[in-house]
């Protein structure tokens, strides 16, 4: 027997009937069909999985002790492995309830939470806990298990280990990105069915996409999920027909359409002949109605025709109101597209309006009940915040949360509701009784989400519902009384551990248990504020100092009351920069156009200190991973700035010039201003000015190095006159902008533009705002007033003096402007503006003395 059918068989999820009867093809069989108790209660699969009370599963079941490498033996172990897979799937993800009693089939005496709890922590990964109610997460660590031995004849055992880790990825509380050796494999395993089937090598692309999708590599999985399409021949296209949207809408306008075409075999029924009659015959969720006063159901195409543009389109013949059916798979590929949109698109109204079009192809045909439910899901999405939607985006969540446990004769099967299972995101049951409650939160039903909190034992959701309720004193009871222990969870606590260890049992509950308790004091902190200090130092010392939590809580306490030193102290102890170091140099080897991964790379080096400060190689290191980055992210003003101080600190000059333009032109536009940092500016016009300006540059070194030197000197002149006169001076006018330019301007000896830059500097500042009626001093006579008012004498003396400096120069080389008469109007107009307030001052005396020295010059 070709064992390769039974595995591309387990694949698809549809049984081969031409496969010959074994022991091994039975096991398979039954799990294709949806019959996991036959398969488990097989006599090979009670032989594997006899259970022995150890330390770890892995012990318990002795798995090695039954293996061998035969070709018939591994494909019955592969088909448990996927028994066991989707029997964790089936009760956590489609429903409907299992019909068989799990834990009596692994003959296990071990209690069935206690088990369930030693699984919950051996699923815990890098840091990360499983979701602690997981129903069954035995099956899931028995999947695994099954996976991690080698696999001689078995050629898609890769490709199941790919799907564990969808599945593994979807319990943590967060994603964790996996080993570079594990996604190495992935990439390197060859498909043995892509050149055959194009199900089977679209499908494989689809799920190694959503891999990266889990992991937010959104440039990987866009590519990937493009391949895909490829490889199902699947065409598609966004364009625009006319049509209306509304009930009462008159006029035609270009509508938004997604026109679609599957070349697959198809699967539809032999007297299912139209698209109206696959709708009818699929059982899939119910789908809500509008029932709006104004919106059509969907939008009515007046036209048989897309709108022009696509002449050249393979498309164009498709009626956008009458398209064909998809195949299941095509419209998994879809629904994976719609999310690359919301992924790579900004947060506007298009983003909505991209997706909605994708969404809206699928849903129209139902084919199958689980991409139909990821359809719904989507639309209950973008549904969710326009007013007239929004009743049915609730109504459908809710619905589709009601519907995973049905068994009636009108559901759909298991098989059924398996066999896309793996081809798109769909949550967990309880992911989407979360986004319920967070639905019902939006509007205002506060007391529904609640309820909901309770039952997913999610306490900190518990206790915002009841703050938001002006019930704060019910929050804090319910969490002293699971600190007390007069409140006990349903079914396990929260594990939390960076890997599984064979440990004694008893001190991992122990110590797992007072992170739990850690993370309680720190929501009692959050309650009670006047005990904050105590509760978050209490769950620090809980947690034997490892509490995270406590101390960004702490540091966030200690920030609000401006005490910054504190505030540092705690969150340098709640953070593991060479770990997040690590974290992020694997985010950018695995994407290297993620430009916020190499922006937060380069933070983490900064923050990698030795002796109390940051070593200059890690500088360094930061300095060339924001150049990475904003490759990635040439309109980020932020990360340009940053760039711009590091760049500094390293002494790359002119890239710190460079970094200040982007800065000034990106933040041009914004209603706040433009952002300026003067700080550096004058450090750019310092290291143009301190070489000596009239340097020989004729056989010299020093002359050699300040020419070419792009960091100081004439090197960085161009440079800095470029961002100066391009992009600072026709976007900003301050006084010190105008002074760094005047220095500037010295330097290379250019008097009259110097001049002129020093008067613009002093029209900038407080005294020539005074001599000009900009300020008015008769508000000004406060003492904060009076020293305004005193600084602005000593920059009349400052431009008096530049007067007499420069304007000497301008009339050695020829100027006939009288220099001497405009310090004296300067003296004359800031003395009139300013006389009736400031006479009196002792001060004042400073100006008559200068309007005597100008009257004798």
């Amino acid at each position: 027997m070709s064992f390769q059918i039974v595995e591309q068989s387990l694949l698809t999820g549809v049984w081969d009937p031409t496969i010959p009867q074994s022991s091994a093809s039975d096991i398979a069989q039954a799990v294709v069909r949806g019959h996991f108790g036959d398969a488990l209660r097989s006599s090979y699969a009670q032989s594997l999985l006899q259970f022995r009370p150890a330390k770890t599963l892995k012990d318990s079941f002795h798995l090695s002790a039954s293996l061998t490498d035969d070709s018939e033996t591994e494909i019955a172990r592969l088909s448990l492995a996927v028994a066991c897979l989707h029997v964790f799937l089936q009760i956590n993800w489609t429903g409907p309830d299992l019909d068989f009693a799990p834990f009596e089939i692994l003959q296990s005496e071990t209690q069935e939470d206690l088990l369930n709890q030693t699984a919950i922590a051996e699923l815990a990964f890098a840091g990360e806990p499983a979701y602690h109610l997981a129903r069954h997460a035995v099956f899931l660590r028995l999947a695994q298990l099954l996976l991690d031995y080698p696999y001689q004849h078995c050629q898609t055992a890769t490709w199941w280990q790919l799907r564990i880790h969808l599945t593994h990825q979807r319990v943590l509380d967060e994603p964790v990105i996996l080993l570079d050796d594990v996604l190495d494999a992935f990439k390197r395993w060859q498909n043995p069915f892509a050149l055959d089937n194009p199900d089977l090598g679209g499908r494989f692309l689809l799920e190694h996409g959503l891999l990266y999708h889990t992991f937010l590599q959104d440039k990987v999985s866009a590519e990937l999920f493009v391949k895909a399409a490829r490889a199902t021949d699947l065409q598609y296209e966004l364009t625009g027909a006319l049509g209306k949207r509304t009930k009462f809408q008159q006029t035609e306008l270009s509508q938004l359409v997604l026109l679609a075409e599957s070349h697959l075999p198809d699967s539809v029924p032999e007297n299912a002949t139209t698209s109206e009659t696959v709708a009818s015959q699929a059982v899939v969720p119910e789908t809500m109605a509008l029932n709006d006063d104004t919106l059509l159901e969907q939008t009515e195409f007046t036209s048989s025709k897309p709108s022009s543009g696509l002449s050249s389109s393979a498309l164009h013949r498709l009626d956008p109101s009458n398209q064909p059916p998809l195949n299941p798979l095509d419209q998994c590929i879809l629904l994976s597209l719609c999310l690359n949109v919301r992924n790579t698109s900004p947060l506007h109204g298009l983003t909505s309006e991209q997706m909605t079009p994708y969404v809206t192809r699928v849903i129209t045909h139902p084919r199958n009940w689980t991409v139909h439910t990821m359809a719904l899901l989507l639309r209950s999405r973008l549904e969710a915040g326009r007013t007239r939607t929004v009743e049915r985006s609730t109504l459908q969540l809710q619905a589709l949360v009601d519907q995973m446990p049905a068994t009636d004769a009108d559901a759909a099967p298991v098989s059924e509701r398996l066999q896309y299972i793996h081809s798109i995101p769909l949550p967990s049951k309880w992911e989407i009784e979360r986004e319920l409650a967070e639905r019902y939160i939006s509007l205002g039903v506060t007391k529904s989400a609640l309820d909901i909190y309770e039952r997913l034992e999610m306490w900190e959701e518990v206790v915002k519902c009841h703050v938001s309720l002006e019930r704060p004193d019910r929050g804090i009871t319910i969490v002293k009384d699971l600190l007390s222990g007069n409140k006990v969870e349903s079914e396990t606590v929260i594990f939390r551990e960076k890997k599984s260890t064979a440990v004694d049992l008893e001190k991992r509950r122990q110590r797992l248990d007072s992170a739990r308790e850690a993370k309680l004091w720190c929501i009692l902190g959050d309650l009670e504020p006047e005990h904050a200090v105590k509760h978050y130092n209490h769950a620090w010392d809980v947690s034997q100092h490892t509490s995270g939590r406590a101390m960004r809580s702490l540091g966030g306490f200690y920030f609000a009351r401006a005490d910054y030193k504190l505030t540092q102290e705690c969150l340098e102890k709640a953070e593991d920069w060479l770990g997040a170091k690590e974290a992020f140099a694997r985010c950018v080897k695995i994407d290297d156009e993620d430009g916020e991964s190499w922006s937060n790379l380069a933070s983490m080096y900064l923050r990698i200190e030795s002796s109390s400060s940051v070593p200059y190689d890690n500088k360094q290191l930061a300095f060339r991973a924001l150049k990475e980055g904003l490759k990635r992210s040439y309109e980020n003003w932020r990360m340009w700035s940053n760039y711009m101080i590091i760049a500094v600190d390293v002494g790359e000059l002119a890239e710190a010039c460079r970094a200040l333009g982007r800065v000034v032109e990106e933040t041009s536009n914004k209603p706040e201003g433009v952002i300026l940092d003067e700080d550096v500016l004058d450090r750019l016009v310092n290291a143009v000015t301190r070489t000596p300006a009239t340097i020989s540059l004729e056989d010299s070194s020093d002359a050699n190095r300040a020419v070419h030197n792009p960091n100081e000197g004439y090197g960085l002149l161009p440079r800095v006159v470029d961002l100066f006169d391009r992009i600072i001076l026709p976007r900003v006018s301050s006084a010190r902008v105008f002074r760094a330019y005047a220095r500037l301007l010295t330097w290379q000896g250019k008097w009259e533009d110097t001049m002129n830059a020093w008067m613009d500097a002093y029209r900038e500042s407080d005294g020539g705002k005074l001599s000009r009626g900009e300020i008015d001093s008769s508000v000004m006579v406060d003492e904060n007033g009076r020293r305004i008012w005193r600084d602005a004498v000593g920059e009349v003396e400052e431009i008096v003096d530049i007067i007499r400096n420069v304007g000497a120069r301008l009339e050695a080389s020829g100027s006939t402007k009288k220099w001497k008469l405009q310090a004296k109007s300067v003296v004359r107009s800031f003395m009139g503006r300013t006389r009736e307030n400031f006479e009196d001052d002792p001060e004042w005396h400073r100006l008559d003395e200068l309007s005597d020295e100008l009257k004798r010059e």
